[in-house]
């Protein structure tokens, strides 16, 4: 679904209802690295599920502080606890306004965890 998407996470859902969010990272690291069987492993195995959101009304430099706190790239966006979208570090940097505030997101994201 990724590949024929063109898209690097997905949201993970049980109805509308937002369970976990699964990147190519996490197949790489959780699945691949670790020689699971990819047709045995489920996305159940390898997602993440502390599941860092936004609402609608949510503001772009909230939005971008976020990213930045979490390390995250994107971020879904929850109504009523309904799944309604989801928001990239590349959304936040389309609004002209707030470049210079993607570009620090990214450079915090990029950051290592635990650096060696």
């Amino acid at each position: 679904m990724m590949l024929n998407d063109d898209v690097g996470s997905a949201p993970v859902c049980q109805g509308d209802k937002v369970l976990g969010i699964i990147t190519d990272r996490d197949i790489v690291i959780r699945a691949i690295a670790t020689g699971k069987d990819p047709k045995a492993t489920t996305v159940g195995d390898v997602m993440s599920t502390n599941v860092v959101y936004v609402s609608p009304e949510t503001d772009v430099h909230e939005a971008a502080d976020k990213m930045a706190l979490y390390q995250v790239r994107r971020l879904p966006v929850i109504e009523q606890g309904r799944l309604v979208g989801i928001v990239s570090l590349g959304d936040v940097a389309l609004e002209h306004i707030h470049k210079d505030e993607a570009g620090e997101a990214l450079g915090e994201i990029c950051e290592p965890v635990n650096p060696h």
